[in-house]
This record gives structure tokens, sequence and C-alpha cells, in this order.
């Protein structure tokens, strides 16, 4: 009898072996995803990247954790892998991290990241200039962008028919109509940080240089009697990004710093006029990318690889992060666009087109410039 069953149980584990190489299974793997940002961000890896990427993985679970909005979120990433790593942990108890331009320095630096992007099927998309530099960083082949996401000016065109072209225009329409133009400060939200940081390279014309490098204190000076003028303006300072949404919706403003993706959203959602439009005025305003990375000792890296290039494939970016999102595609928009609708299309690109975005799309400055650039706005009296 023995010898009977023996064969059979030997048969089956030798059966067993082979079916994770079919399908797309394999052995059971639970997926750990750490996003920064705000809830949207935690909710499209749970509730539409994740279940899709199991469709094509069936074998995979995916456990998603959310750290919060700002660099705050970034930087509780960074500090959970920088521990791990001082601890000596053999593998990290995270495989995918969706983090801001302004960690990528202490991560590249302490070698917290994988250079994986040349591993993958989407590296050839990977084609754009903060793909390759973040904020003064060489982080090419360590990141792919999910999204890029751009500031702008939204406007009540009933109430400003002949929208400004350029920040020197706009501050003489402020002049002209005192408290209705709003924006968050350096404190309340990152579109108002980006209008900032406009201004600042408008006045300065070192847009280059505070973008690029090196920094030098140096070429600071007068940037608070520069923030001193922007703070005698007569503007309204209102209560974050959605804060700014919110005053425009009412009509309590009729221009203001917006992020674009969070703009065409509240429009989908209806909760802002469809009537209300942007436009990206000269020299240009600042956006930035969340990145996807994979932590150097993620305990499932060939998956972590896989699910980086599900995110970023053409068909994913142009359904999800284009379509539904309404942000600017992370890799190579003629790959991306041809696959998207034309009323996504024209949402995302009616009032800034794509010509628009690449001459007046610009990045924050380098960190240390920026945080010295709040301090002085800050400062301002």
């Amino acid at each position: 009898m023995f010898r009977k069953v023996l064969p059979i149980v030997i048969g089956l584990l030798v059966l067993a072996s082979l079916l994770p190489a079919c399908g797309g299974g394999g052995k059971a793997v639970t997926l750990s995803i750490v996003t920064a940002g705000d809830t949207n961000m935690e909710e499209l890896q749970r509730n539409t990247f994740g279940p899709e990427f199991v469709k094509k993985y069936p074998n995979v679970t995916i456990n998603v954790v959310g750290t919060g909005p700002g660099d705050a979120g970034s930087q509780a990433i960074y500090t959970k892998l920088k521990a791990q790593k001082d601890a000596g942990t053999k593998t990290w108890d995270i495989d995918v991290a969706i983090v801001h331009q302004s960690i990528m320095g202490k991560m590249i630096e302490d070698g917290l990241l994988l250079k994986y992007v040349p591993d993958t099927s989407v590296a050839k998309y990977v084609i754009s200039e903060d793909a390759k530099n973040a904020l003064g960083t060489n982080v090419e082949g360590y990141v792919i962008p999910m999204f890029h996401s751009q500031t702008a000016i939204a406007y009540n065109p009933e109430k400003v028919p002949n929208p400004p072209k350029s920040y020197a225009e706009l501050v003489e329409w402020i002049k002209a109509h005192p408290n209705r133009f709003g924006y968050n400060g350096v404190k309340g939200g990152m579109s108002g940080v980006a209008f900032v940081a406009g201004y600042l390279y408008w006045k300065t014309g070192k847009y280059d240089l505070l973008s690029k490098g090196p920094y030098d204190k140096a070429n600071e000076a007068g940037w608070v009697d520069i923030f001193k003028e922007l703070k005698s303006l007569p503007c309204v300072i209102t209560q974050g990004n959605a804060g700014t949404l919110d005053m425009l919706n009412r009509g309590e403003i009729d221009m203001g710093p917006v992020w674009v993706d969070m703009f065409i959203l509240w429009k989908n959602d209806g909760r802002m006029n469809p009537k209300m439009r942007m436009v990206l005025i000269e020299p240009g305003m600042p956006g930035q990318p969340m990145y996807v990375v994979i932590p150097a000792k993620a305990a499932h890296i060939a998956e972590a690889k896989k699910y980086a290039e599900f995110i970023c494939s053409p068909e994913q970016q142009a359904a999800v992060i284009v379509g539904k999102m309404g942000w600017y595609p992370g890799i190579d928009a003629t790959k991306v666009l041809p696959n998207v609708s034309e009323e996504a299309k024209a949402k995302l690109f009616g009032d800034i087109p794509a010509e628009t975005l690449n001459k007046y799309g610009l990045t924050f400055p380098l960190t240390p410039y920026m945080q010295d650039m709040n301090t002085a706005y800050e400062e301002a009296k």
C-alpha cells in the first residue's frame, strides 16, 4: 500500500511545484504599499490600482497605508526605512512607496532605495526631466513619476473676462480689485507655496539658479523685501488648498492659485461651478510629481517591480491617472494620450494646452532655497 501511495504523493508535490508558473499565479504574497499624500492617494492605491493589479496577479494581496499629506507624509516613510536600515533589519516592511520630490535627497544619500527602473518594461517611457533630477538630486533609475501635478490660477470668467497672462498683469489686477484674489500663504497648502515661488522667480529672474543650484544663501539678498511687496497687496489669505477652491466657488474671491487636479476633480464631482477656468501665467508656476520608489531591502522586490510597471503603464496612466484623476501623466504623454477620451483631454488641456504647460510648468526651488523662501515670507511684515 505504501509503495502505491508514495508515487501519487510525489506526483502531487511535483504538480504543486509547477503551479506558480501558470496563469500569473505564484506563492501567496502580501505587498505593502505606503503612500504619502492626502486621502485620495491612499484611496487610489486601495480602491483602484490594488484591485486591478490583483486581478492580474491573484496570488498577491495588497496592503495600503497612508502617511498623510505634504512633505511630512514622505518624511514619515523615510524615517521608517532609515530606522530599519540602522537596526540592520534583513528585509524591510515597505515594498513600494509613493513619495514627494523633497525627500529624495535624503533617501538616496542614505542608500534606502533600489535602482529598479532599468529592469522594468516601462523604462523607455520614463523621459521627463524630473525623472532624472529632483530638486538638485540625481534620481535617474530610482524613480518613476506616477503623475505630474501642476498649479495654475483659477478664475471666474464672469468676473475676470480677460485673465492676466503674467505675474506683472496679475499684480495690477489685484491692485485694481482689492480682496478678490486669494491664496493660502506658505503654511496652508502647497498651492500657496507654488504661488509664492512663482512670484519669487518673477521678481528675481533666477529660476534656473533657484531650481537647479548651487545653493548659496548670498543669493537670497532682498527676499524679505520682495515678500513685503507681495504681502502689501490687497489679497485674501484662504484656509488651505480646499479653502481657495471653496471661496472661489462661493464667489468670495474671483481668482486664486489651485492644483489643476483638485480643480478638475471638484468639477467632476459637481463641487465647482463648471464655468470656472484656469490660466498658467508667465514666467510660470511650479508643479511636482509623486514618485514610485522601491526600498533597497523590500521583502518582495519582484512583485514590487511588477506593481510599479502596472500603475505606470500607458494603459493605467490613460484610464486612471488622466481619465479618472485628472492628473498629467507621469510617463511619456505621447504613449498615454492616444488612449485618453476626448472629454478627459479637453478637461486637462482645454485651459492649459500642452505647449503652455511645457513652457510655464516649472519646478519648486531646491529644498534649502524653498525652506529659506518660506522663512523669508513669514518674516516679511
